[in-house]
Parts: C-alpha cells; sequence; structure tokens
C-alpha cells in the first residue's frame, strides 16, 4: 500500500511510456522500486540498444519485465534495419534479446504505406507488440503533414493491426506534430485528432510538464503518455491524481 492510502487516489488506466536512454542494471533495479509499478512501456531510445552489450541489454530487459513492464527498441533501429534489408535480421534479434515490442515508424526515412503495412502485419505474426509511430525528426518534412494526414495515417495503422500509434514529439516536445515552436499545444489540431480517432490507442509523446498537463485536462488522468523522463514518472503520477497544483481540483 501506498503511502497516504486512505487517499484512495487509486487509477487503473492510462499507459506511460519511458525513454531510457542507457541506464545501467543496477540504477534500473534500484529506480523501479520507485516507480516501476507506474510504467507500462520502456523505449530504449534510437538506436541507444545496439551500441551497449547483448547481456546488459538482456539484464536491463529482464528487470524491467519484473514489473509487468513491456521493452521496445526506438523506431530509428527498426528503419536503419528496413532500409538495409535486414528486417527479418531485426525481428529476430529482439526476440533473442527479450524485447516483447516494436516500434514500426519513418520519422527519418521513406516508407511506403504498403512496406509499413507488411512490416506491421510481420512484426504481429511474429508475435510482437505493435506500435507505429506518425510524425517525422525533420520539423521541416514533419510541418508538410497536416492533421488530416496524421489522422489518416493512424486509422490505416489500426487497420493493419498495430496495438498503439505514437504521436511524435521527439525528446524536446517542440515544433514537432501536435507542439508549436514554444512546446505549446496546438489545441485545434489536438481537439480534431481525439474526434476522428479511438484515444485509448493514441500514445500522445509529453515530454514537458505543460503537455502533460495538457493533455491530462482534455482528455483525462489515463490519457496514454510517452516519451516521458525516467525522472519525471512520479511526477507525472502525481498530475494524474491531482496531487500537483497543476491539476488539483481539476480532474476526478
Amino acid at each position: 500500500m501506498n503511502a497516504f492510502g486512505f487517499l484512495d487516489i487509486e487509477r487503473e488506466k492510462g499507459i506511460t511510456m519511458v525513454l531510457d536512454k542507457g541506464l545501467s542494471p543496477d540504477f534500473v533495479k534500484d529506480y523501479l522500486k520507485v516507480c516501476g509499478k507506474y510504467i507500462t512501456f520502456i523505449k530504449f531510445g534510437w538506436g541507444t540498444s545496439a551500441v551497449q552489450d547483448r547481456d546488459i541489454v538482456k539484464e536491463k530487459i529482464g528487470n524491467y519485465k519484473e514489473y509487468g513492464i513491456k521493452v521496445y527498441p526506438g523506431g530509428t533501429l527498426f528503419e536503419v534495419c528496413f532500409s538495409r534489408g535486414i528486417f527479418d535480421e531485426y525481428l529476430n534479434e529482439c526476440k533473442e534479446l527479450g524485447f516483447e515490442a516494436v516500434e514500426i515508424s519513418n520519422g527519418s526515412m521513406d516508407l511506403s504505406l504498403e512496406d509499413r503495412k507488411n512490416a506491421i502485419k510481420k512484426a504481429k505474426d511474429e508475435g510482437f507488440i505493435v506500435l507505429t509511430e506518425v510524425g517525422k525528426k525533420s520539423i521541416e518534412k514533419d510541418k508538410e503533414l497536416s492533421i488530416m494526414d496524421r489522422i489518416n495515417l493512424i486509422n490505416e495503422d489500426l487497420k493493419a493491426g498495430a496495438d498503439y500509434v505514437i504521436i511524435e514529439g521527439r525528446e524536446s516536445g517542440k515544433s514537432i506534430g501536435l507542439f508549436d515552436k514554444e512546446g505549446n499545444v496546438k489545441v485545434s489540431e489536438f481537439e480534431t485528432l481525439i474526434n476522428n480517432v479511438p484515444v485509448e490507442k493514441i500514445i500522445f509523446e509529453a515530454p514537458n510538464k505543460n503537455q502533460q498537463v495538457e493533455f491530462i485536462l482534455k482528455v483525462g488522468n489515463d490519457v496514454n503518455l510517452g516519451n516521458i523522463a525516467y525522472d519525471e514518472v512520479i511526477s507525472l503520477e502525481t498530475l494524474r491524481r491531482g496531487l500537483r497544483g497543476d491539476t488539483f481540483g481539476k480532474i476526478q
């Protein structure tokens, strides 16, 4: 039981996806004692898992699994492998290492809709939880995507079998996707999106507190949020439960 358990502020839904950029196994083990029960997915950012010893990657994944956390490598690693024609080898290695999920994206490359659908299907057939990502890493290229482009791609991915679709926000949370150059949420585009997709299947990358607050107030404390820094998990959980000034008295 949590301290102050009499407050009765437990919640049952709402994904929290956390970014691991190279934490040590010993740190992870201690870290999870504090906040492991609040994390749904861990993403080994971009290609960071490819520059760590295999045994260390396996050990870390094992630590996360003890808390029921699903772990997956970042989408950029998929893009590197897919563009080199080694997607099968990529999936095999993911399985050998213990990853239970994979991310299909085209943030740094051009991927046809047909290739995207086939990649989703193949990963599903191999038994992986599949997350896709909508958006580009380049600010200039991302601006070329209208809100309807994003909505259409989200719905196509879900139709193809994706379990969840991530809305690109990058680590900075600025000038990408639903965020302006100051990191504020583009409210009109956000509202258009949530009215045209199954919001329970969407993970909003929201690395900054103001974004987390906006999404919680607009969608509810069970909104799915991603790219959360490892040291912000407890902070986010207090926002979800109305234990911080930004959401106190504003959510149920």
